[in-house]
């Protein structure tokens, strides 16, 4: 039997790669992919499944109460991957208003929608909706941030230092309580610093490829030795796929790369591949690195303990750095150039 199974934000960045790689492993699926097609969607990032019987494209705003109740009953969903997201934190500095909506209103439509679906009364579901489940995707960033040592785990009380962070805790709040007291089927995911094909370019690792190939200032705030831990996207995806299938209701689970590395690092580790992979005329691309203003409650660092996805159900990185990093290049390269 097939199972229709709604995924949100699946136009973006980690949306998008998880839907390319969720149909090709799952067959018995059918994935309405909701996206509002904001500047950090494209359906360019779907091209592989354009034609896929199992996959259908919908435009709309998780904001929209009646659209998403609507859904609901036209498709009958029996699980929802929640990706879609206002993300960037430079963008909730200045428009901090869009960021409150889309994460914390527009996950409580989705949530409430699900509910009122799934479920006869607290407690219970209705007959043929027992194995429904809400997954929803969150961040490192509601933990605040690490001094030079410790990690985050899932018991990290929550300290988050931007508006974005700040309306990702909230909606990891709201799935929270539809556990505790709707008994809700939920789990919710936190990752670290994604990176890989298809992110938005204003994102730091696309941004540095793009500014060296143009020859402009390629940017990194303050010193550069602000600390994150990368994970390489399609990882991620299969962490993501896991915890859909396996993790245990109510549970959190820690999905980070145990990457740790600071952005003057990561600035000069593409240079130094861009130059052997496109050399300059003349120079290197590292002489175009420019240090600027750090941004406003730029946190030090981020790395994340994810010993409980790896022991509970088996999930592991397959990339380290050095080596996403070389696949990320080789596509902006193409897309690029």
């Amino acid at each position: 039997m097939i199972k229709p199974l709604l995924i949100t934000g699946g136009a973006g960045f980690i949306g998008s790669n998880f839907i390319v790689h969720f149909l090709e492993k799952n067959p018995e699926y059918f994935v309405v992919n909701l996206d509002k097609l904001t500047y950090a969607g494209t359906l360019d990032n779907l091209t592989e499944i354009g034609d896929n019987k199992n996959y259908k494209f919908v435009e709309g705003d998780i904001c929209d109460r009646a659209f998403i109740d609507s859904l609901f009953k036209e498709y009958d969903f029996k699980g929802v991957i929640h990706f879609a997201a206002e993300s960037h934190v430079d963008n909730s500095i200045s428009g901090p208003e869009a960021f409150i909506r889309t994460n914390v209103l527009g996950t409580f439509n989705l949530l409430d929608a699900a509910r009122n679906h799934w479920m006869a009364a607290p407690q219970q579901y209705k007959p043929g909706y027992e194995g429904c489940r809400f997954h929803h995707i969150s961040t490192d960033e509601v933990y605040g941030t690490l001094g030079a040592e410790g990690l985050f785990t899932e018991e990290t009380p929550y300290a988050p230092n931007s508006p974005y962070s700040a309306s990702k805790a909230s909606s990891d709040m709201i799935v929270r309580s539809y556990f505790h007291t709707y008994g809700m089927d939920v789990v919710t995911t936190n990752c670290s610093n994604n990176y890989g094909p298809k992110q938005h370019i204003e994102k730091l690792i696309p941004t540095i490829i793009r500014k060296a190939l143009a020859g402009e200032n390629i940017p990194i705030y303050g010193t550069g030795e602000n600390v994150r831990d990368w994970l390489y996207v399609l990882d991620h995806c299969t962490g993501i796929e896991l915890v859909y299938k396996k993790g245990r209701s109510g549970e959190t689970y820690n999905i980070g790369g145990r990457n740790e590395r600071n952005n003057l690092y990561i600035a000069n580790k593409i240079c130094d591949l861009m130059d052997s992979m496109k050399p300059k005329a003349e120079g290197r691309y590292s002489d175009q690195i420019a240090f600027v203003k750090d941004r406003p409650g730029h946190d030090m660092r981020y790395a994340i303990d994810a010993s409980k996805i790896e022991d509970e159900l088996g999930w592991k990185a397959d990339e380290n750095f050095e080596t996403g990093i070389v696949k990320t290049i080789e596509w902006y390269l193409h897309k690029l150039t």
